[in-house]
């Protein structure tokens, strides 16, 4: 039995994820958001569900208490928030983190908006967990399943990537936890 919790269990990517991972009977599912009404999944039904914001460091802690897989998908003060999670996982003993940043993080001069990314991907790299942070290009609502991915460091590819397909490596990721361990990627759609 696998245990995740997913942080910012109503976003889009992470609805995606959930409705892929609730059909496997080894993984148990624990759903953390700030309003369980913005929850759009049918089927979460099996799921343990707590309601609070990451901020929130008691609650962040109940609901990654017991887990082998955090996988955080979040949006607001990420530098804050990424500090809790890795707090409480290191309190907790749990070492893997699936962590979404952004496209564009290392670009020179770094655009304001993408900072707080930058911040929360700085924070994950400086702590002993075993992360993978994705770096997705700019989201679509195709219904495919086509990615590639880059390295730290490798000039980043694509401007688009479908929901499904960051959905579909993500959950690669959660089935095979000890592949991409201390990795930090771009992910984007070949030749978009």
């Amino acid at each position: 039995m696998k245990n995740v919790t997913i942080l910012g269990a109503s976003g889009n990517i992470a609805s995606h994820v959930i409705d892929l991972l609730v059909k496997r009977d080894e993984v148990h599912l624990t759903l953390f958001l700030r309003s369980t009404r913005r929850l759009r999944n049918k089927n979460a039904a099996k799921c343990r569900i707590i309601e609070g914001d990451v901020l929130d460091y008691p609650r962040l802690k109940e609901a990654v208490k017991g887990q082998n897989i955090v996988y955080a998908n979040l949006s607001g003060d990420l530098e804050a928030m990424a500090k809790n999670i890795v707090k409480a996982m290191d309190e907790e003993g749990i070492e893997k983190l699936i962590f979404i940043s952004s496209i564009g993080i290392y670009a020179v001069p770094l655009k304001p908006v993408l900072k707080p990314y930058r911040k929360a991907a700085d924070v994950i790299e400086a702590s002993d967990l075993e992360y993978t942070i994705l770096r997705p290009t700019w989201f679509t609502d195709s219904d495919e399943v086509d990615y590639e991915t880059t390295g730290k460091g490798e000039p980043e590819k694509g401007s688009v990537i479908s929901q499904k397909s960051l959905a579909t490596f993500i959950t690669k990721i959660i089935e095979s936890p000890e592949n991409y361990v201390r990795e930090n990627m771009g992910v984007n759609k070949p030749n978009s």
